[in-house]
């Protein structure tokens, strides 16, 4: 169901879920500890005295330490997270926010540390001492000793993360590896490739206007997940034909047609009941799942949106720094490149194999125009940026096959060779026109 994975997408990608899970494991670790040091103590502190013969007042003082300096470290790891969220979100995107919050690596350490304080107040509460029979579990209180020596690691492992994620190249490449791994998920066709579906459009084309009935929006918000196999179902089901016109990523208004419906043309059937096509648009637009922000899981489109915002704000008057506007160029080419023969209209067919519902956006062009045209607009005559955007555009065009797609190319090549007649001076300008004569090249050669 699109809303479970939705609710778990959230969860999982919070900053509290993996810490709790964390804190659970370490509360049943202590109760495990202390168990087991009751029923081995004696035996235990006969063979090595020294090294778990601590008493109850020194055991006490210990778990104290321990447990008291984890928690502040707890605290002061969250202020740094904060920090660092809030810095990378000024110098580069707000988009980019959530990227922090979802890292393992930041949840793994918070909860370390909240998990190592929670061992210790639980162990810390069963040493008994002059109050009543002397106990002290000191199989677990070894065990506290040694989590937090496992503590000190994972805060010399957490500066070095922090210090590595808030680099602008590491932002970057997390943010294209991603995208990739969403690409590759979502369009596992290739064209003309096994599984690839013919044009739909004469499907499509055959229906009516006044024939389609409308799916609405549940929400208002951007669509984060589309149950397209759900959909598919129910248009099996139902002998229809289904028209995606909102996809992930999209932003939609409650009440507003996401998607279209008819009888499917291939076969003559009755008009439904006004009651029967509430009932389907209804069960329809539950497959869709509306929030307040977009999703890479399905949005492929939305990580190389993040991409592009970095490089308009690396290309912002307050900043100029162009390397990392560069950096942002290569790596937009490398989502181009694993995109130049993916089959991105979502075609779906039911068990009888006929088609039964069809999402055309984003295309191709759509893509390559996200990719290219801000920062194109945004260089303001920057040699090096145009120069990149040339080499990119050489290397999709290089690794595309598909005449239409090549054609798009040549035209945002054509572009930015437009865009590189601001520049002044007569050596760049003649190095930018050999670039993109060789781009051009690439972009005519017979298929």
């Amino acid at each position: 169901m699109p809303k479970l994975r939705a609710l778990w997408t959230r969860v999982s990608e919070s900053l509290w879920f993996v810490p709790s899970l964390i804190l659970l494991t370490a509360i049943v670790l202590a109760v495990v500890m202390v168990e087991l040091s009751a029923a081995v103590d004696a035996e235990v502190l006969a063979r090595w005295p020294r090294v778990f013969g601590a008493g109850a007042d020194g055991s006490r003082s210990m778990l104290s330490a321990i447990a008291s300096s984890m928690i502040t470290v707890a605290g002061v790891t969250f202020s740094i997270t904060m920090v660092a969220v809030t810095q990378a979100s000024t110098q580069y995107t707000p988009r980019i926010l959530r990227n922090f919050m979802r890292d393992r690596a930041n949840q793994a350490v918070l909860g370390t540390f909240v998990g190592i304080f929670a061992y210790c107040v639980v162990v810390l509460r069963t040493i008994r001492g002059e109050d009543g029979p002397t106990f002290v579990p000191s199989l677990a209180v070894l065990m506290g000793i040694v989590l937090a020596l496992v503590g000190v690691g994972v805060l010399i492992f957490f500066v070095h993360h922090i210090a590595t994620t808030l680099q602008a190249s590491e932002i970057v490449a997390r943010i294209t590896d991603d995208t990739r791994r969403a690409i590759d998920r979502l369009y596992p066709d290739r064209l003309g490739g096994a599984g690839a579906e013919g044009d739909p459009e004469p499907w499509l084309g055959s229906v009516p206007e006044k024939a389609w009935s409308a799916v609405l929006a549940p929400a208002t918000g951007y669509v984060q997940h589309l149950g397209m196999h759900a959909l598919t179902d129910i248009a099996e089901e139902c002998d229809l034909l289904v028209r995606i016109e909102r996809v992930p990523g999209d932003f939609v208004v409650r009440g507003q047609p996401v998607a279209w419906f008819a009888s499917h043309p291939a076969h003559l059937s009755a008009p439904a009941p006004e009651a029967r096509l509430r009932e389907i648009a209804e069960r329809s637009a539950r497959h869709y799942v509306v929030g307040t922000y977009r999703t890479l899981d399905q949005d492929a489109a939305f990580g190389m949106r993040q991409l592009v915002d970095i490089a308009l704000k690396a290309l912002s008057p307050g900043i100029n720094d162009t390397t990392t506007a560069v950096t942002c160029v290569d790596y937009l080419g490398a989502i181009m490149v694993r995109l130049a023969d993916c089959r991105l209209e979502l075609v779906r067919r039911g068990e009888d194999g006929v088609l039964r519902v069809v999402a055309r956006e984003p295309t191709f062009e759509s893509l390559l125009a996200l990719a290219t045209d801000e920062i194109r607009q945004a260089s303001r005559g920057n040699v090096s940026v145009l120069a990149r955007q040339l080499q990119m555009l050489t290397l999709v065009a290089r690794v595309t096959h598909d005449p239409a797609r090549r054609r798009a190319v040549a035209k945002h090549i054509a572009l930015v060779q437009g865009a590189a007649t601001k520049v002044a001076a007569g050596y760049d300008l003649e190095r930018l026109q050999d670039l993109a004569g060789r781009a051009l090249l690439q972009a005519d050669r017979p298929g």
